[in-house]
């Protein structure tokens, strides 16, 4: 028989509803909120699972993850959408995407807000990157003049059905233009509107100090491993004045060394040695292990639900 009571699927979607609206209040409110990057379901739900309060698809990640290649302006909209989509309905915490450069002037930037926010995400990175751009953290950069990204960031903010949903302004213009323009550049989007504001890869501690005391906004702390801007703690970071701490990089990472480390073991035969010494949980998920991670218990429960009896 049916049960008429609320669903496991609709208890889950009404949480999940009020828990995605509340990341912007946090940060308005001026609470810090740290963020890993992602590139799929599986790492997003891990993020969630060890209580993460938001997910970023990292563009990064997806290119390297999805194409195998670095990120240099290949991804297009409708590979990012489709993936935001997936990754979305994976999670009950908000995904923020990075979606570059918006992939075309004012009205492309529209259209790519409203298929994000259909899909199910709850912000975005604009950036103002010349196209195809490259990785934050590479040299030859350029940017477009502000009006140009002015149209864009418009559209953006225009194009959202909720408040809440996040937009995030991202100059590059550190690098080809100097501090000083970027930000400028910073306070003139969050003039614009810009919910947060990231000045990309400062060089020192010294220039991450200057930009969160006279960028008049929330600002976004972007640590990449290996990376120019230096690795602060989250501590650090909080206390400069950084509310939203971004680790774009670390799953993805972590994940290709930790694939390349088990895989050279299997190309030696080392696997069987290991397994014979009791080590492979500390290597990887045993496969009960893992079916619990992704799902399988919640599954069996809604497949129980809607069985009937043979007759």
């Amino acid at each position: 028989m049916f049960s008429p009571q609320p669903s496991p699927t609709l208890k889950i979607f009404i949480y999940a509803t009020l828990r995605k609206g509340m990341l912007l209040s946090k940060i308005k409110e001026g609470e810090a909120v740290v963020v890993p990057g992602v590139y799929d379901a599986l790492s997003a739900k891990i993020a969630e699972q060890v209580g993460f309060d938001a997910v970023f698809q990292s563009g990064y990640s997806v290119a390297a993850s999805m194409l195998g290649m670095p990120d240099y302006g290949l991804l297009n909209a409708n590979e990012v959408i489709e993936q935001a989509r997936r990754i979305a309905s994976s999670v009950s915490i908000p995904l923020i995407v990075d979606i570059d450069t918006g992939y075309g002037n004012a009205l492309n930037v529209r259209r790519v807000v409203q298929e994000l926010e259909r899909a199910g995400a709850k912000g975005i990175f604009l950036e103002d990157q010349v196209w195809p751009k490259r990785c934050g953290h590479m040299q030859g950069k350029q940017v477009i003049a502000v009006e140009e990204y002015m149209q864009k960031l418009y559209a953006a903010l225009d194009a959202r059905s909720s408040k809440e949903f996040i937009v995030v302004a991202r100059t590059d213009a550190l690098e080809p233009l100097g501090l000083d323009e970027a930000i400028d550049r910073a306070n003139r989007y969050a003039k614009a509107g810009a919910d947060v504001v990231f000045v990309e890869a400062p060089r020192s501690v010294e220039e991450m100090r200057r930009i969160c005391r006279e960028v008049k906004a929330p600002l976004v702390a972007n640590m990449i491993e290996g990376g120019r801007t230096p690795l602060l703690s989250i501590n650090e970071l909080k206390s400069l004045g950084y509310r939203f701490i971004l680790f774009p990089l670390t799953a993805v990472l972590s994940a290709a060394y930790a694939i390349k480390e088990i895989l050279s073991l299997l190309k030696a035969d080392g696997l069987v040695a290991m397994i014979n010494g009791n080590d492979i949980e500390r290597r990887m998920f045993i496969f009960d292990e893992f079916n619990k991670l992704i799902g399988l218990d919640y599954l069996k429960s809604i497949e129980a639900r809607y069985a009937r009896p043979a007759s």
